[in-house]
């Protein structure tokens, strides 16, 4: 249900946008979710994005492409520190009153 969503989501942007350069996963799951990048891309050929499933296997927490070479629409892992920037966003706040 969840890739559905997501994939959902993508095409609607892929529709307003007039399609895309690129797509990135990042987040927890994003980062770390091999069968959710590779459920949410299913069936969108037809949008030019094509997945390389050995590199989305290998994708865990770690940056880069996991597009296939034939792949109009380039796809990213990008990892994030979310509660970093949180707790940076934080701290600026408290200082600043």
């Amino acid at each position: 249900m969840y890739g559905y969503r997501l994939k959902k989501y993508i095409g609607a942007y892929m529709a307003a946008l007039n399609g895309a350069d690129c797509i990135v996963f990042t987040g927890g799951i994003g980062e770390n979710s091999p069968r959710v990048r590779a459920e949410t891309l299913k069936n969108m050929d037809w949008f030019g994005v094509s997945l390389d499933s050995t590199a989305n296997e290998q994708a865990v927490g770690c940056e880069c492409e996991i597009s296939a070479k034939d792949s109009k629409v380039k796809v990213l892992v990008v990892p994030t520190n979310e509660e970093l920037v949180i707790a940076m966003d934080t701290r600026r706040i408290v200082n600043e009153q």
